[in-house]
């Protein structure tokens, strides 16, 4: 009776793409364990509890307003990781277990993002719940693949590209001449290892960079919608660019999960001979596809939103339209910084000094270190620290609570930094500096031995004990 429903020549598309999926799940969720006690704990930045306290819960649904204890954010993360685990043998359980598997990591993660506060305010957080939520009606690989599914998650796909070419043809004059990448591979949030020969390749490839951007994200999209093998070129095309930025720098699970939509799009003829082999596949039963076509006229309504902001003159990025995260607007880097600048932190046992600086993880600090690979791993507070560089009101949520912090010797919040220049007692005093920076040429690199050349632009934190911040 649902034989109509069925897409059996996307068995291998299915397969790539939830085996990836429950990989960034893993991902996201060990971010979350790693990070939650500075940032969400609560001796964190900004306490679950403190949020939960004053935002009900239909505002944001999550199950931290049952309990908020770092022993239940523990709980909860640490389930989301076994959870994410046997998603990669969800292919062998039935189809009732695989409904419910993949329920339990949307729930997770959604409760995680809903409290989240600045801390999960990015883009590829609704990305992998909305991508995450349509994982739910995938099925197991002895289920043909439903063809709803898969035309959502392209649709899906198509929003995060299309809405990312028109919010930069709409944003920065630099997109439009084409000089966008003169400025972008050294002022972008977090750089990787890669990121200094990329910014100092010949300026008219840089252009051609720009232009084969445009063309990936405002042309090919609309070929997600042809037939084979139309759009299996198109989902090639997405994937060859995602690896180009992947290689160019840091951002988190964005390009993974978009790589992810994408063999959304591609044929057995593409990628069958990479997978398995299918097994006999059995008829969706009535119980699955009857809530199938629920969602996917549910998807149709709530597509007005995230269409009308595309077409609309004032597009914003990013935005979910609803607390649960469905049908959200994408879109990244409307407008380029020409000019990077740090916020670098130092202390000092009195006011003589000596001032020591404190490293972070990831983002820029020392001029000798060179930048490190993190994606698809999540630095959150460094990629809040680059936001703060561009402004204070960044920082009005949790900046002076991690002061405290640094003037406390408090280990969590310690733990999100690379290192700790006081062990033994906590400094006395606390301040912060804006530096400019910019990348080092090849024969600088080779005469310093450093990566960066920096320069202090101003005092952005006067020296504070903690009586100031009291």
């Amino acid at each position: 009776m649902w034989q109509w429903l069925s897409a059996p020549d996307y068995w291998s598309a299915r397969f790539v793409v939830s085996h990836l999926l429950a990989l960034i799940y893993l991902i996201g969720f060990t971010c979350f364990l790693r990070q939650f006690r500075g940032l969400l704990g609560s001796r964190g930045l900004t306490p679950i509890a403190d949020h939960v306290a004053r935002v009900p819960f239909r505002r944001s649904p999550s199950l931290f307003h049952l309990r908020s204890s770092d022993r239940w954010l523990s709980a909860v993360g640490w389930a989301g990781v076994v959870a994410s685990l046997l998603a990669q043998l969800a292919d062998l359980a039935p189809l009732w277990a695989w409904v419910a598997l993949w329920s339990l990591l949307w729930v997770l993660y959604l409760s995680i993002v809903n409290v989240g506060q600045i801390w999960y305010s990015f883009g590829w957080e609704s990305l992998l719940l909305e991508a995450g939520f349509l994982a739910i009606f995938l099925g197991p690989q002895h289920v043909a693949p439903p063809a709803p599914a898969l035309w959502l998650l392209c649709w899906l796909l198509f929003r995060v590209e299309f809405g990312a070419g028109l919010i930069k043809m709409r944003g920065d004059a630099c997109w439009r001449d084409l000089t966008a990448l003169h400025y972008h591979h050294e002022t972008q949030p977090m750089p990787g290892p890669l990121s200094r020969w990329f910014h100092w390749l010949p300026r008219p490839l840089h252009e051609v960079e720009v232009l084969a951007n445009h063309v990936t994200q405002l042309v090919v999209p609309f070929a997600l919608f042809a037939p084979q093998p139309v759009a299996g070129v198109a989902a090639v095309l997405i994937v060859v660019t995602q690896l180009w930025l992947m290689l160019s720098g840091n951002f988190a699970w964005l390009n993974l999960t978009t790589i992810a939509l994408a063999f959304a799009g591609m044929g057995s003829w593409l990628l069958g001979p990479v997978t398995p082999a299918p097994p006999p596949l059995q008829e969706l039963p009535g119980w699955f596809a009857v809530p199938l076509l629920a969602v996917t006229a549910l998807f149709v309504v709530l597509a007005w939103w995230p269409i009308r902001n595309m077409l609309g003159s004032a597009q914003v990025m990013n935005r979910s339209f609803n607390k649960l995260h469905l049908s959200n607007t994408y879109g990244a880097f409307g407008s380029i910084t020409r000019t990077r600048y740090e916020v670098i932190v130092e202390g000092a046992p009195d006011r003589d000094g000596p001032w020591l600086e404190y490293e972070f993880e990831g983002k820029p600090g020392d001029p000798h270190r060179r930048p490190p690979q993190v994606a698809p791993y999540h630095l959150r507070l460094d990629w809040l620290m680059w936001f703060l560089a561009i402004s204070p009101t960044y920082g009005r949520s949790w900046l002076p609570r991690f002061l405290e912090a640094l003037l406390r010797n408090e280990r969590d919040v310690l733990n999100l930094l690379r290192d700790n220049p006081f062990p033994d007692e906590p400094p006395a005093l606390v301040r912060a500096g804006l530096y400019r920076y910019r990348f080092n040429t090849r024969r600088e690199r080779k005469a310093t031995g450093r990566h960066w050349t920096r320069t202090e632009a101003s005092e952005f934190i006067r020296p504070l004990t903690l009586d100031d911040l009291r």
